[in-house]
């Protein structure tokens, strides 16, 4: 019988490994979608066997359970600063955004896969970091109402959060220095006020042929619910058809969210050539270029919300055909940006631009507004006081 050297020590398993799993799962969850992640991907992320997930966690459930609450355990705990100034404040979120990057996106997608009353759970952690943020620039802006603060609390967490929606190069300790900064922008900014907040999404009379009618259905559907959440029997309903008939226009959902995706870049593009033709000059350009982002945003608000958050559920060549497009229109911004301020570096431009869009796409995930109010005009103010920060 073979026996172990004695000179040979036992292995000994991580004392933290129920964090390390979590993390890992997290960081797949962002990088992949929930559901697009199995236990296997994470014992193999980790460098364990799939049976020995169990020892720590009953279900992958379980791990985003945990990774959420780990991810604002960690905010909570550092922001717990009273007496503390918005400078020092700053400085935390942006040391927790650089460090948390990889992770960041629950904050802003895979929280919605929890249940009700873990969902409960994260919005009440989410609202004591967003009274300390409150009570702060309330103090700094006594101007402003209670609906004007609260905007401007939205839009900064939103700079802070806008890191982990790209994959942009940028040192860390320069990625430290300007989040603050951009968020002091926001601070000093008009603010981006609501005509009212939305509560539901507004409903719409859909007009068109029927494969239009079902693309716009379905995109109304994966905004509410997300695409693992929507069944083709739900689309035939909303359309006014029996699931079978959405087959004579789709070959399957996921021809239909990647039909909206295909719409929506090719919306953006469309607005993009519209607001560059014709523009007196760089900064012309450039305040056009802001303005048709922001009304094709909230006049779009499910399409580019269902473009935002379920890339991931697309099939792997649209998924490479529309990250190319995607590159290609944040650089249209960058080399504007670029030529307005020679002094800036590339990396930081692409920082700039994304968390400039990143405000505008989160703001709509939380109202709307109409042609009467002047919210269009202020979030166009807002993302080019972030661009010049």
């Amino acid at each position: 019988m073979r026996t172990a050297a004695p000179d040979q020590p036992a292995r000994k398993r991580p004392k933290d490994r129920k964090a390390q799993l979590a993390t890992a799962a997290a960081e797949l969850f962002c990088e992949r979608g929930y559901h697009g992640v199995g236990l296997g991907d994470i014992a193999t992320a980790v460098g364990i066997s799939g049976p020995a997930i169990y020892r720590h966690f009953d279900s992958k459930y379980a791990m985003l359970v945990h990774a959420t609450r780990q991810l604002m355990d960690a905010v909570l705990s550092a922001t717990d600063l009273p007496g503390a100034h918005l400078d020092e404040l700053f400085g935390v979120l942006a040391r927790l955004a650089v460090e948390h990057r990889r992770v960041g996106g629950l904050y802003q997608w895979e929280w919605r896969y929890l249940d009700h009353r873990d969902r409960a759970g994260f919005r009440r952690d989410l609202g004591t970091l967003f009274e300390r943020l409150s009570s702060r620039i309330a103090a700094k802006r006594r101007d402003l109402t209670g609906a004007d603060v609260d905007a401007l609390v939205r839009a900064v967490l939103s700079v802070f959060g806008s890191l982990s929606t790209h994959r942009a190069p940028i040192a860390k300790g320069r990625a430290e220095q300007m989040l603050p900064r951009m968020a002091w922008a926001v601070v000093s900014a008009q603010p981006p006020t609501p005509s009212y907040v939305q509560d539901s999404p507004f409903d719409e009379v859909r007009v068109g042929t029927r494969r239009e009618i079902i693309l716009a259905e379905s995109v109304r559907l994966f905004r509410e619910h997300g695409y693992h959440g929507v069944s083709l029997d739900q689309i035939g309903l909303a359309s006014g058809i029996n699931a079978s008939s959405v087959y004579r226009y789709f070959p399957g959902k996921a021809d239909i969210l990647a039909a909206a995706f295909y719409r929506a870049s090719a919306r953006v593009a469309d607005a993009t050539l519209t607001a560059l033709n014709g523009a007196a000059g760089d900064e012309d350009a450039l305040r056009r270029l802001a303005e048709s982002y922001v009304n094709l945003t909230f006049e779009r608000a499910d399409l580019v919300s269902v473009y935002l958050s379920e890339f991931n559920n697309l099939p792997a060549a649209d998924r490479h055909e529309l990250r190319k497009a995607q590159r290609l229109h944040v650089e249209e911004w960058v080399q504007l940006l670029l030529l307005l301020r020679p002094g800036l570096q590339p990396p930081e431009a692409r920082v700039l631009v994304h968390a400039a869009l990143n405000v505008v796409t989160d703001l709509s995930r939380w109202v709307r507004f109409d042609r009467r109010s002047r919210m269009d005009e202020h979030l166009t103010g807002l993302m080019l006081t972030i661009l010049a920060s």
